[in-house]
């Protein structure tokens, strides 16, 4: 494939990205110090900001839940409703621990079980899913590990859905940023990520009183996702994100000694992203100026282009960094489809490739008719 270089700028930021080298244990004045594991990353790039026993296989208690949750949204591609009932199995009704008490036979909208996993960590509503999804929970628990294998998740097993005490079920500080970045993916999470107390109906007018386990929604600002989780064994355990401006991080700690010093050391570690980083825009959305791909056989011989998604990167204060953007492109045949792939934008942060966006056409360009090709053709000859 013949690639062309439509345009090339080097501009030096005033923070670097990409480089930094991930802070680790030894340092004295450690982030979320009272937590046995903590790991801090950009959302955008995965780049590391700090970690400290990442991939120590440790019991995440509710943080499971995070997988149970990322394939009930990736579900809705594959035709799942938000509105669906869903009958409740005795099995689902009786599962103990946090729960909103679903009553076993009853029918609750998708929605509705979503919300409580979100807001109230139920395990009841996450059993129930899992068997609409699944089956049973033993085969949607397969679908998490072969998702969290996709996701390159090396360092966890799940052996149920609601991260319940199970004997052989472990993850990582790290692999628990993992799958709530790829959650996060889903713009609808955020509906029900942010709900801070709400309500679950039953029949005969019962209903259940929920309150959002993730204090920092309201302490912090710009945290607006995350999954809590305890038991003895795991100690306290929070993932969660918060995003200010253009930039994004993603904190996780495991294993505090109580529910304060699990939200001090995630919020201690947002401070330090927030305070040692920018996430500086370096490809906007919107039509890329100057920027055209050339069209065979069509109407038209130029089309506009843009990217897919902006491009953020991801820069420690005070470090000067050469950045480079080069459109690649390839001559296209007509007819082009508005939205259609037509090259490459690649993003590089001294001469390392960062990162890779899809250009894609921004308007339509139909296929030249008979005469239009002959009149073509006439004019290329006598050129």
């Amino acid at each position: 494939m013949k690639k062309g270089l439509l345009l090339f700028f080097v501009c030096l930021l005033a923070a670097g990205c990409f480089g930094g080298v991930a802070v680790h244990a030894s340092e004295k004045q450690q982030p979320a110090a009272g937590c046995k594991a903590a790991y801090l990353c950009d959302w955008y790039s995965g780049e590391v900001v700090y970690e400290r026993e990442a991939r120590a296989h440790l019991p995440i208690a509710s943080m499971c839940k995070i997988m149970t949750l990322l394939l009930c949204f990736e579900e809705f591609d594959n035709g799942l409703g938000a509105e669906e009932e869903i009958v409740v199995s005795e099995r689902a009704s009786g599962m103990g621990g946090s729960q909103v008490f679903l009553e076993t036979g009853g029918t609750y909208p998708v929605k509705a079980l979503i919300e409580s996993i979100c807001v109230a960590s139920a395990n009841d509503s996450c059993v129930a899913m899992a068997e609409r999804i699944a089956g049973s929970e033993e085969l949607f628990v397969a679908r998490m590990n072969e998702r969290a294998k996709e996701l390159g998740m090396r360092d966890t097993v799940f052996v149920n859905c609601t991260g319940l005490p199970a004997a052989g079920q472990y993850s990582c500080a790290r692999d628990a940023a993992v799958m709530l970045a790829e959650l996060m993916k889903h713009a609808e999470y955020f509906s029900y990520s942010t709900i801070w107390s709400d309500t679950i109906s039953h029949s005969g007018g019962r209903v259940t009183e929920m309150a959002n386990t993730n204090k920092l929604l309201r302490s912090y600002q710009g945290c607006d996702a995350g999954k809590t989780g305890y038991t003895s064994e795991a100690g306290f355990c929070l993932a969660a994100s918060a995003a200010r401006g253009s930039m994004r991080v993603v904190a996780v700690v495991i294993g505090a000694g109580d529910s304060k010093t699990r939200f001090d050391g995630v919020k201690g570690l947002f401070d330090h992203a927030f305070a040692n980083y920018s996430s500086k825009t370096v490809v906007e959305e919107g039509v890329c100026e100057d920027v055209v791909c050339e069209v065979r056989g069509g109407k038209q011989k130029q089309i506009r282009v843009r990217p897919e998604r902006a491009c953020h990167l991801f820069c420690k204060r005070g470090d000067e960094d050469a950045v480079e953007i080069v459109y690649e492109t390839e001559p296209l045949r007509a007819p082009v489809a508005c939205g259609e792939r037509v090259g490459t934008i690649v993003v590089y942060k001294n001469n390392v490739a960062a990162d890779s966006i899809a250009l894609l056409a921004n308007e339509d360009c139909e296929k030249n008719g008979y005469f239009g090709s002959v009149r073509e053709i006439a004019q290329n000859w006598t050129a």
